[in-house]
């Protein structure tokens, strides 16, 4: 694998780009706080890295299982102090998920696969034309996993904004939401599970997504809303490759400068 940096960018941004195999690429964002970039008297709380991969996206779609692993193995690295805060962005191969909490009644019924996982939320799909990010990140303590899901939304809020699209919570139901005419509907699911103080899973984001596999089951356990993407309320072909810069760089700032906090 071979290592190569791009110039530091504005607000103290410095990206250095993993090459590996076809379709996956590891970026590796390091936010600084301080204006002397080179200064190697900089505190931990000072610079915090966080090393996003990109597994795979159309036409390399990620099979679920082993996009888990890959998490769990990461998570055990993160958790052993081994490696840094890591985001994996993806597309995975059409599958349908649960989480505990998934009733009988939430699933297909037409005997369709579903993985049971041990994330938090109920019963979602994934699959081409979604993106799916898996932030790994050191909580500080004490943890709150709620807190850590309003990050996760409030950042997909704001990238939401940069499509003018305006994105917002709903009391009571993860995720993030957005108005139709006649509707409200879910653009980007979320669960996540903590273990030993370290996050796996996260969210989904529909970019240019089918929304018929939603219609197979009760998505994230809601039934009385609807289902949209980023290019129905754009009204522009916008696919996870497209998307998936902004995401990157959103989550690289803003969970860097919350892993400053853990640091100090």
């Amino acid at each position: 694998m071979r290592a190569f940096r791009v110039p530091q960018e504005a607000g103290g941004r410095v990206r250095e780009q993993l090459a590996g195999r076809p379709g996956r690429r590891s970026d590796r964002y390091r936010w600084t706080r301080s204006n002397n970039h080179n200064d190697p008297r900089a505190s931990k709380a000072e610079c915090r890295m966080m090393d996003i991969q990109t597994l795979g996206l159309d036409p390399h779609f990620v099979p679920y299982q082993e996009g888990w692993d890959l998490q769990r193995r990461l998570h055990a690295e993160i958790v052993a102090g081994q490696r840094p805060d890591t985001l994996l962005l993806l597309e995975h191969e059409s599958v349908f998920t649960a989480g505990a909490r998934t009733a009988r009644h939430e699933r297909p019924t037409d005997g369709t696969p579903v993985i049971d996982v041990d994330r938090g939320g109920k019963i979602t799909w994934h699959g081409p034309g979604q993106l799916v990010g898996y932030p790994l990140v050191r909580l500080a303590e004490p943890l709150d996993v709620v807190a850590h899901v309003r990050r996760i939304e409030g950042v997909l809020i704001d990238i939401l904004r940069s499509y003018d699209v305006d994105g917002y919570r709903v009391e009571g139901r993860s995720g993030v939401w957005v108005r139709r005419p006649l509707s409200e509907a879910k653009i980007a699911a979320i669960g996540v599970r903590v273990q030993r103080g370290v996050t796996m899973h996260g969210f989904a984001l529909n970019c240019d997504n089918s929304l018929v596999p939603f219609t197979q089951i009760v998505p994230c356990g809601i039934a009385d809303a609807g289902v949209t993407t980023l290019s129905e309320m754009t009204g522009a072909d916008l696919t996870p490759a497209d998307v998936l810069p902004r995401v990157a760089a959103a989550f690289a700032k803003d969970f860097a400068a919350a892993g400053a906090e853990v640091a100090a």
